[in-house]
């Protein structure tokens, strides 16, 4: 981790990689769409549950995110990961907008036996407003 004083929030359990967990299902038009299968729908819920010190903080503004992934083994790639992150993210109100990411640090670890994500989000400082001149 890049800043010592941000908070770090943990979330257990395997991160689940969402290119690869998605299924296409008829669009009603001929067509077809892509959903996420049962597998990505329950990681999300299992991160609403544990997300308690980022959810609702609608983080608005540009953002660093910084993480370290713990795997159970070293199958699972890392860049898949992180837009299931960021998607959680958005899900959980930690931020309002995930294109408002500017830089990630992300480490790739493995823990067989306790699979999690441990994260931060630093967000850019505020540009200064007009009106603090006036004070």
């Amino acid at each position: 981790m890049t800043n010592d004083n941000a908070e770090v929030e943990v979330i257990l359990g395997q991160i689940v990689a969402k290119a690869n967990n998605y299924q296409a299902v008829p669009d009603g038009s001929g067509g077809r769409r892509m959903i996420k299968n049962s597998r990505v729908r329950a990681y999300e819920k299992n991160f609403l549950k544990q997300c308690k010190l980022y959810a609702g903080r609608m983080i608005n503004r540009p953002f660093e995110l910084i993480v370290v992934v713990y795997y159970m083994h070293n199958n699972f790639d890392l860049d898949n990961s992180l837009k299931t992150l960021l998607d959680c993210l958005q899900y959980a109100g930690a931020i309002t907008n995930d294109n408002l990411c500017t830089r990630i640090v992300a480490d790739k670890r493995i823990d067989p036996y306790r699979p999690r994500v441990e994260f931060s989000i630093i967000p850019e400082p505020a540009p200064p407003s007009l009106f603090d001149e006036w004070g």
